[in-house]
């Protein structure tokens, strides 16, 4: 199949009722058509393993799955028995269940550089309850956040940063600064533009690029120094790092940290930990100004708590987190020598991690493209790879990776026809796919 000759017409038919009854036809941003080629977002009908199928029926392989939170791959049966056992037992009470200080303790043994956890259901919720808590425990307005980091959170003290700061006062805005990753300089240069007023730094430990040396260490003695909470935003790392998270693997333990995604398996459930003399500043046993740290009414559904325990009990068994590498190096591998094979080598780029691949689609100049993106992922879809990342579950097979790369290969030979016209229009079928954070729609 060309990729002119692919169609989704009950996808399209499928998003058009979206667009109707859902502000921008998706719950999640990230999910949108428009981060598709136009006409060519595949709305799903299910999923296994590594696999998703579309309402049109086709069938594709996926990568970035439920963006990065389905890292054993969709359905995985340890996972599900869980979550039925559970939702046989009853799924929320007026008080706790028991399940959910097994949870925590499961989770603390985990991640054993935090004392105290409490679980939320999305990363939003937990990276804001860890500022409100920085801001609490040392009386300071200010939230520093790390410039280069895309997303942490759907409240007001992040998305004011973004181009999509509408409904958000500047006033709001004004409170948070922002630093760049990789320079102790520059961030100090923050506690002396704002002395002792500072409350936190929030930051994913590690993304695309390996932490320069004693830098994470750097961020821990700049907080000591000037007073301030060090938060890791590990919605990504963690798991996909070290089972324990970025701060396992390099050794620097954060005031309070945050997961999510990987935890659940796709399972609503996330988790904000940390030191016990700040976390429990949101509990009782103080004589402090109480904080309200984390309250819902969902927060410690019981099916969800399960699978939490589960994922962690088969991430240790079958040493998952060694999986997802070696799943992402031998893809990254096949896509770079199928790219150099077109000529386009320089221009289909694989970064990251090998658990936390992306991908970069670079112009004739070398500069990001959302037009030659465009072409790109067109030509995977077309070819039954559905990869707005090259994020592996441990759920593919050798041969999944095999007709990956032949569908890279493939896309790129039509790249470089489209880089020896310096044009790739003829190739995108419509207008671009756009970035998520964009000030008009």
């Amino acid at each position: 199949m060309t990729s002119e000759d692919f169609q989704l017409p009950r996808s399209r038919a499928a998003n058009e009722r979206l667009h109707a009854l859902i502000p921008g036809g998706a719950h999640t941003y990230a999910k949108g058509d428009d981060q598709y080629p136009e006409n060519l977002a595949p709305v799903i009908s299910h999923g296994r393993g590594a696999h998703v199928w579309d309402v049109d029926g086709n069938r594709y392989i996926e990568y970035g799955s439920g963006l990065r939170s389905v890292s054993l791959g969709h359905a995985h049966p340890r996972v599900t028995e869980a979550v039925r056992r559970e939702i046989d037992r009853g799924s929320n009470f007026v008080r706790p269940s028991v399940v959910e200080v097994e949870a925590a303790e499961r989770f603390l043994a985990t991640v054993p550089t935090a004392e105290m956890v409490k679980f939320t259901k999305n990363g939003s919720d937990a990276t804001t309850a860890a500022v409100r808590l920085a801001r609490a425990v040392t009386g300071r307005r200010r939230v520093a956040l790390c410039a280069d980091h895309p997303f942490f959170s759907t409240d007001d003290w992040f998305i004011g940063t973004t181009p999509m700061s509408a409904g958000i006062p500047e006033t709001t805005n004004e409170l948070t600064v922002a630093f760049p990753y990789g320079d102790l300089a520059a961030t100090e240069e923050l506690f002396t533009r704002y002395p002792d007023d500072i409350a936190c730094l929030i930051l994913e430990a590690a993304t695309h690029t390996e932490p320069p040396p004693g830098y994470l260490a750097g961020l821990r003695e700049l907080a000591d120094r000037h007073g301030c909470v060090l938060v890791f935003d590990e919605m990504i790392t963690g798991f996909r790092w070290s089972e324990a998270g970025a701060q396992g693997l390099y050794g620097v333990v954060p005031d309070l940290s945050t997961f999510g995604k990987a935890l659940g398996n796709g399972f609503a459930v996330s988790a904000l930990a940390g030191r016990r003399e700040l976390m429990e500043r949101g509990g009782l046993r103080h004589s402090d100004d109480r904080v309200f740290l984390l309250s819902t009414t969902h927060g410690a559904e019981t099916h969800s708590l399960a699978a939490a325990i589960a994922v962690q009990t088969v991430y240790a068994e079958e040493g998952v987190t060694a999986r997802l590498h070696a799943l992402g190096e031998r893809l990254a591998a096949g896509v770079r020598d199928a790219a150099a094979g077109m000529g386009v080598g320089e221009h289909v780029v694989v970064r990251g991690r090998a658990s936390n691949l992306v991908f970069a689609t670079l112009d004739e100049n070398g500069q990001p493209s959302q037009e030659y993106r465009t072409l790109f992922v067109r030509r995977l879809l077309a070819g039954g790879v559905l990869a707005p990342s090259f994020v592996v579950s441990s759920a593919l097979s050798d041969a999944d990776i095999e007709q990956t790369v032949d569908v890279v290969a493939q896309a790129c030979a039509v790249y470089r026809k489209a880089l020896d016209a310096a044009d790739p229009t003829p190739w995108v079928g419509g207008r671009p796919v756009k970035p998520v954070f964009r000030r008009l729609a």
